[in-house]
């Protein structure tokens, strides 16, 4: 017999396994409204994440090869969402800087309701409960694998 909090920790990660699986299949369908591939937008977001990257590092970070992380850069390139500029440490390589200004105006408002909902949900939660939130969702992110 499963305890009560065995059953509680199989939903939660049944729950996440939904929200992962939305928050995929929103981000396909935005990415298709700017001409972008499925996960090429994923790529804004570790750069956003972690600042300019070179390919080397986007590939550690995604376990891609260098060749698809060529496209994907290329494609972004091509939309004006990135930047491939001379890493200043060491002139040859390159560092793929993204285009803030442009993922503002194009993407951001593509997010704006997905955003607004969110902000509807966490704002019925008390600040312990957003701190709870904050602390699971942080420790969830440092314990995930390496795709690499």
């Amino acid at each position: 017999m499963t305890s009560s909090r065995e059953e509680l920790a199989a939903e939660i990660q049944e729950q996440l396994i939904r929200v992962i699986a939305a928050l995929v299949l929103y981000n396909h369908a935005v990415s298709a409204k700017v001409g972008l591939g499925a996960s090429d937008s994923q790529f804004m977001t570790l750069l956003r994440a972690h600042g300019p990257l070179t390919p080397r590092q986007l590939a550690d970070h995604t376990g891609l090869t260098s060749g698809t992380i060529t496209g994907v850069i290329d494609r972004l390139e091509a939309h004006g969402f990135v930047t491939r500029e001379a890493d200043p440490t060491d002139r040859r390589k390159v560092v793929v800087t993204p285009a803030l200004e442009k993922i503002q105006e194009t993407m951001v408002p593509l997010y704006a309701e997905q955003g607004a909902r969110l902000q509807g949900v966490l704002a019925s939660r008390t600040d312990d409960e957003l701190r709870v939130i904050l602390r699971f969702l942080s420790d969830a992110v440092d314990n995930s694998a390496d795709p690499g």
